[in-house]
């Protein structure tokens, strides 16, 4: 009796299913990024020289309001001050800056920064022409095409008869003879 559970023990092991994992292999190593290698591509640009600060002041007090001067060795001039006096402590600013522009004019704005928002003011900025400015003759032209084709639209609905729907009629519950 001891033979046979032995021989059926070693039947069972024998036959249960072999679990044989195999991992995929690692991938390879990334290859080492190659710093300071030479760039077969050539980009040249001009390198400014540095620019020196003539003046730089600035002030702050425990209530909010500051200012700020500044001033540079190649014409930039910017100062401003604010204070929060906004609605709901928002801070108010005005101030001014210029510059000279490539072409060698010289660039003044003056500007305020409220609850309107920025509001720059120089001869320089482009302005809105004046309204009510003159409308020119194409776009009155398209509007009196315009106003002809709606007329035609409307004295082309008024000559169309309207058309009346009724309910269908229901049908009838008494059949005749078949034909």
């Amino acid at each position: 009796m001891k033979s046979v559970i032995f021989s059926t023990l070693i039947a069972l092991a024998t036959a249960a299913p072999q679990y044989n994992y195999n991992a995929p292999p690692p991938p390879p190593p990334a290859p080492a990024p190659a710093y300071g290698a030479p760039s077969t591509r050539v980009s040249t640009f001009e390198v400014a020289p540095p620019v020196a600060i003539l003046r730089d002041d600035r002030t702050h007090d425990e209530f909010g309001r500051f200012s700020v001067d500044f001033e540079a060795e190649n014409g930039i001039v910017f100062s401003q001050s604010g204070s929060p006096d906004g609605p709901e402590g928002a801070v108010v600013k005005a101030g001014q800056y210029s510059y000279t522009a490539p072409d060698g004019t010289l660039v003044e704005v003056r500007y305020v920064a409220d609850e309107n928002g920025f509001q720059p003011q120089s001869p320089l900025l482009p302005v809105a022409p004046e309204f009510p400015h003159p409308i020119p003759q194409f776009v009155l032209d398209q509007i009196a095409k315009a106003a002809e084709e709606d007329a035609a639209a409307a004295r082309a609905a008024a000559s169309t008869p309207v058309q009346s729907y009724s309910a269908p009629v229901p049908p009838s519950n008494t059949y005749g003879q078949p034909q």
